[in-house]
């Protein structure tokens, strides 16, 4: 076995970044799964000391307290780029260059992998190479000039006020009420929302309080508008009781599936005849952002409650859903319909 697969054996002090007690557990479960990624990776050539690097660089993220989700990301983007990297005929991690990760580029979109998959290669991959950088392990020169695709600079799709309508009006069960207007009032993420516990509630106050969210990590509270509340009541009397999630999953499973949830998404869709329309489940976060932003919301308010770190994120909304822009613009054109408009365009010589 590789010396450093042996080495990472021994005790490390494992320091969890933040103080929820809900999600420490998962401490002991992500060392065994990094240990089945360094094994991975000697199986498939990487050699030592770089594996010994590979695993300092893990071990800072377990210390860190990311999630299961991250480290997955970041192996199996270092697994496939290294897989690559041994294709060109290069099998040392340490002479990796600038060069390796164009030519790696190509080969992803060769695979006609999304621009905005390949920026999350790139991320994790940055990152690793940063850390290697620092430890003078590889050349700096490769963190110089960061490759990133663009991005289409695509709006958010909020689902029409018509079709929102149409849309309940087919969900006549209490658990699907339930699920899609909370996610409807509240803005939550999917995962967010599937991984709610009962305790998590607070019904006087009509908020639910997100410990951690699914994608940035960070807690925050959300608000329920008197409709949801009342179909989440409804669910909570209906639902078997001993449950800790809000939406648990049938047979052994505590929680309902994000799959699950998606195909009772699409089912209703259907039933409205709205399926033509692209609809995702993700656009009952659209259309929650949308409509707070038409009835006079403040953009910063709505970042906290959407849990955007940037508000440059939530600002999309903004240009989808500006109604002074929208009236500043009739108020000039009735002005230019009457020709009142003064003077005249031309330049001086």
């Amino acid at each position: 076995m590789n010396p450093a697969l042996m080495s990472h054996q021994t005790n490390y002090e494992y320091v969890p970044f933040r103080e929820n007690t809900r999600y420490q557990n998962q401490t002991p479960f992500k060392k065994l799964k990094v240990d089945q990624y360094l094994r991975i990776l000697d199986g498939n050539g990487l050699q030592w000391p770089m594996i010994e690097h590979i695993s300092e660089f893990f071990q800072s993220l377990v210390r860190r307290n990311l999630s299961i989700g991250s480290l997955v990301q970041y192996f199996h983007a270092l697994n496939r780029f290294f897989l690559f990297f041994k294709s060109l005929g290069v099998s040392r991690l340490e002479f990796v260059d600038r060069g390796h990760l164009g030519a790696f580029i190509e080969y992803l979109q060769d695979d006609n992998l999304m621009a905005s998959s390949i920026n999350g290669y790139l991320r994790s991959l940055y990152a690793i190479f940063g850390f290697l950088a620092e430890k003078d392990v590889i050349s700096s020169d490769i963190m110089k000039n960061k490759f990133k695709l663009k991005m289409p600079d695509l709006l958010p799709k909020a689902i029409d006020p018509d079709d929102i309508k149409l849309f309940l009006s087919v969900i006549n069960t209490a658990r699907e009420r339930a699920l899609i207007l909370v996610l409807l009032r509240t803005g939550m993420r999917i995962g967010e929302l599937l991984g709610t516990k009962i305790i998590d509630i607070n019904f006087r106050e009509k908020k639910i309080e997100i410990p951690q969210a699914y994608k940035n990590y960070e807690g925050r509270i959300v608000y329920m508008g008197d409709d949801a509340c009342s179909a989440l009541k409804v669910w909570l009397k209906e639902r078997l009781p001993g449950k800790e999630y809000i939406f648990p999953g049938s047979g052994n499973r505590e929680k309902l599936s994000y799959p699950m949830a998606r195909l009772l998404f699409i089912k209703y869709m259907q039933k409205a005849g709205l399926s033509h329309k692209g609809y995702t489940l993700h656009c009952l976060r659209h259309t929650y952002a949308s409509e707070l932003l038409n009835a006079g919301m403040r953009l910063e308010c709505l970042q906290v409650l959407l849990g955007h770190q940037n508000i440059e994120m939530t600002r999309r909304y903004a240009r989808l859903t500006d109604n002074t822009r929208k009236n500043e613009y009739f108020k000039a054109m009735e002005i230019i319909e009457r020709g009142e408009i003064d003077g005249h365009y031309r330049f001086d010589n």
